[in-house]
């Protein structure tokens, strides 16, 4: 019998070796070319034998025999040779590795053809578990052979959370690490295995920004705790806390990422990974000394049936060709990758991110990367900060498909596309529960008179499904493609993900210093008919498509973003970002609305000249909320834009064809990985009035295969608990809950959990204390640069939050209109937005044409309304 993956709490691991008829039946029109394909065809199976012919009656057991096979076959062809891969788990003690010789030849692929239930397995199970004395509710069982160290454990196909909690102590930074307010971390039993982690996004109410940037989320192991000293491992803490910095710019560092400033950078958000930390149900720990593996189970889970996995590869499938012996037509079709690590950021170089995923790396990376055209002895371009690896990769590659699999529980990014692939092909897959990115196509480290045969181009990335990701390295992105020539992503649908769901070119920053972005070889690459929704659901600055640096030589041959419908931004930042450097992109008939911020920014000055111009962007024909007029702002061109007033008025044939095309809508329905309780939420920030605190979090974007139904909030102080349940439809709406009945006085921290049809998550680390009581009254200011901008029918209302919010932070505003409408805006804009003062947006529509109007907004906190903005506008003629 087959089973479903997901399809049950426990996920039977199967072994079927199928009738050559039946094999047939099940993969495909490939598997049926002739008469003569039993005689050319392999067949693997985990219950074959490698000593076996490989025909459907005797097939092999391994991949790397089968792969041997091919091998003797592949220059023989006459039709696709096709390896057909039996439903079942394939435990690999090593990655299955391809070169030019497993290639197709004579104009045929090699068709490396799964089942749908065909599992490439990376991991390792967990067995023997015990009750561990005197800790009621934790088990512990022996490390299984081969299992040195491993970042991720799964229960039922379900991603258990690493220990983690708040620091036991306060920490102030030093040279090399920290001084402690007491020797606690001295005494745990392995220090050296802990990791701090430095979240990021925007600071908001008391939620501290602590990375190196608002996008980022760095990670550095300890090296050493010694009574009070705690030192970090090198190179990571100076890779995240050095800066070059310009002499005659203050404050902004050479290789302009990360603030310059580092001290709230240094500041530890929580620590990972230590015995002392595993105290909340759905928590372990590998203590590596004594080769023992630690769990606290869920309510409900039995270890001695359960299917615990922990992934021990770092790579499940590696094909790599050279430029002069490119690997070519080969196919890998119905695949689950599934069980595999990254241990790069539990070594010394821990995880110094710079964006999407890259890190800074090396004994003096901080020094040198990035830093050709600034500093002596500077690497460049952009080269030299390393990408995130993948579980899957192809590198010189050509025809490379990879169709109808699953990217899931894994620990890098998802697959990589690099170093001069070309004509790949990724269609009808599933990306989802991945450490990291999702797809990786190109690198940022091809300069101009690069060669055409380390080039990435004319690779389709499109009509797959990618959400929950990314799980572990937070700023990741869904799919990221650098400097490329000729790619194409669409038709792709992206949700519910921590971060921006697609990233495009690199190298833009020097336009923060006045200098023109780096040169590189990208053009005609287009980002057309995607479905972008519940992004930025964990960091901030970032966007639905985001985009740095030149993208081509001209509007002609420049970045194409077409088609697409966005909406449904939690984070501050922008549905299509035209980020530093950006230039020759066009941005046409979209849909977006529903953003924090823009739904289309920034222009940037172009430093290729000395006319002060603006990069050359066209923004042409969207449907939006922004309002912006047609203009011509010293090359960038905005024309022919319409007013978005409800979702529901967007053009049905731009919607209709975002997203997945129908023949793979069926991915929507497939599940994948187990059923269980949802991730926690994170960034818990929280204030306090007489008698009760106000909270705000980041979603939960992972939710195991039930969406999440509602949250609950959590205040703890004084001895008691107080709670409150607020549906995950109205946080959506109001992006905060009240917690009433406290008491004056009485320190309250936070945690939030959310739940969904399996059961309530782990509790969110917990939010800084706050104390209710008596405030003084001082309401929030007047909103600024308020203005409507108007159509015949609806007008965009726009205005920047007061500069100052009086004794509470903004939870909303209040619209009026002339013709007797109150309007209540709230959402998770309006509340971060406000810190930095940046703008808000609004449509109000059944407006009359050729008609004045009157408008006003005022703020709205706990502590009461503030004064209105007053200010009026015409609408057009019909």
């Amino acid at each position: 019998m087959l089973t479903k993956w997901g399809s049950t709490r426990r996920r039977t691991v199967v072994t079927v070796l199928l009738s050559a008829g039946a094999l047939l039946a099940t993969t495909g029109p490939a598997a049926a070319a002739g008469p003569d394909a039993a005689g050319r065809d392999v067949y693997v199976s985990p219950g074959g034998s490698d000593q076996a012919s490989g025909t459907a009656g005797h097939p092999v057991r391994t991949l790397d025999r089968a792969r041997d096979l091919v091998r003797q076959r592949a220059p023989h062809l006459t039709r696709d040779l096709t390896v057909h891969l039996a439903p079942g788990v394939f435990r690999l003690a090593a990655p299955l590795r391809l070169d030019a010789r497993d290639s197709g030849g004579n104009g045929h692929r090699v068709v490396w053809q799964g089942s749908g239930d065909t599992e490439l397995n990376g991991g390792v199970r967990v067995t023997g578990w015990r009750p561990v004395p005197g800790r009621p509710g934790l088990f512990s069982a022996p490390a299984p052979a081969g299992l040195d160290n491993t970042r991720q454990l799964y229960v039922d196909g379900v991603r258990e959370q690493r220990a983690r909690g708040p620091l036991p102590v306060t920490v102030k930074a030093t040279a090399t690490g920290y001084t402690a307010s007491a020797d606690t971390l001295a005494h745990w039993h392995n220090p050296k295995d802990v990791e701090f982690v430095y979240t990021s996004g925007e600071a908001l109410w008391n939620v501290q920004r602590d990375g190196l940037g608002q996008w980022t989320e760095p990670r550095c192991p300890l090296a050493a705790a010694d009574g009070t000293t705690i030192t970090m491992a090198n190179p990571c803490w100076d890779n995240s806390t050095k800066r070059v910095l310009f002499p005659d710019i203050p404050g902004r560092s050479v290789n302009m990422v990360g603030p310059a400033d580092l001290t709230n950078g240094r500041h530890p958000t929580y620590a990972e990974n230590a015995f002392e930390l595993l105290d909340t149900p759905g928590e372990w720990y590998l203590d590596r000394s004594t080769h023992v593996v630690y769990y606290l189970p869920r309510a409900g889970q039995d270890l001695r049936r359960a299917d615990v996995e922990m992934p021990v590869l770092e790579k499940l499938l590696d094909a790599q060709g050279t430029a002069a012996a490119p690997i070519h037509d080969i196919a890998f079709r119905g695949l689950r990758y599934s069980y595999a690590t990254w241990l790069t950021p539990s070594s010394p170089e821990g995880f110094s991110e710079i964006q999407a995923g890259y890190t800074i790396t090396g004994a003096d990376g901080w020094a040198v990367q990035g830093l050709c055209q600034f500093v002596r002895g500077g690497t460049c371009p952009y080269a030299s900060w390393t990408r995130e690896p993948a579980n899957v990769s192809v590198s010189h590659g050509r025809r490379v498909e990879f169709a109808d699999s699953v990217f899931a529980h894994l620990g890098g990014a998802g697959l990589d596309l690099i170093e001069g692939t070309k004509e790949a092909q990724v269609r009808g897959d599933v990306f989802t529960d991945i450490s990291g990115n999702g797809v990786q196509v190109g690198g940022v480290d091809k300069p101009v008179t690069d060669t055409d045969a380390d080039v990435v181009r004319d690779v389709q990335v499109t009509d797959n499904h990618l959400y929950g990701l990314p799980r572990e390295f937070h700023g990741g992105v869904p799919i990221v493609n650098g400097y490329t020539v000729r790619n194409t992503i669409s038709h792709n649908q992206i949700d519910h993900v921590g971060y921006s769901a697609i990233s495009v070119g690199w190298g833009g920053w020097p336009d923060k210093i006045k200098r023109p972005a780096t040169p590189n070889l990208s053009h005609d690459n287009v980002v057309a008919d995607n479905l972008i929704f519940d992004y930025m659901q964990m960091l901030d600055d970032g966007g639905g498509v985001y985009t740095q640096g030149i993208t081509g030589t001209s509007l002609d041959d420049g970045e194409k973003v077409t088609g697409n419908v966005i909406h449904g931004q939690w984070g501050l930042g922008k549905a299509v970002y035209t980020d530093n450097g950006n230039t020759y992109e066009t941005v046409r008939g979209n849909v977006l609305y529903g953003t924090a911020y823009f739904n289309v920014g920034t222009v940037h000055v172009d430093y290729r000249d000395d006319l002060g111009n603006n990069d050359p962007t066209l923004i042409e024909g969207n449907y939006w909320e922004q309002g912006d007029r047609d203009k011509v702002d010293k090359g960038a061109i905005t024309r022919g834009n319409q007013i978005l007033a409800r979702p529901a008025d967007a053009p049905p044939a731009i919607v209709a064809n975002a997203g997945l095309e129908p023949a793979y809508r069926r991915l929507l329905f497939r599940p994948v990985g187990g059923c269980g309780p949802a991730e926690a939420p994170s960034r818990v920030g929280t204030f306090a009035v007489a008698g009760k605190l106000y909270a705000t979090w980041n979603p939960t974007f992972a939710f195991n295969n039930a969406p999440i139904t509602d949250y609950v909030v959590t205040a703890s102080g004084g001895g008691r608990t107080h709670s409150a349940t607020v549906t995950a439809a109205d946080f959506a709406k109001r992006a905060y809950a009240e917690v009433p009945g406290l008491t004056d006085g009485t320190q309250y921290t936070v945690t939030v959990a959310a739940r969904n049809a399996f059961g309530t998550s782990e509790p969110s680390l917990p939010s800084a204390p706050v104390t209710p009581g008596l405030h003084p009254i001082a309401l929030p200011d007047i909103p600024t640069s308020a203005r409507a901008l108007p159509s015949a029918t609806a007008a965009s209302i726009r205005w920047n939050p007061p500069a100052a919010a009086g004794d509470t932070p903004v939870l909303g505003y209040v619209i009026t209109v002339s013709d007797g409408r109150t309007i209540r805006v709230q959402g998770r804009d309006a509340l971060v937005t406000q810190p930095t003062v940046k703008g808000m947006t609004r449509v109000i529509d059944g407006l009359h044409p050729a008609t004045a109007y009157t408008f006003t907004v005022a703020a709205v906190t706990a502590t009461g309304t503030g004064p209105a903005a007053t200010f009026t506008a015409t609408t057009a003629a019909a």
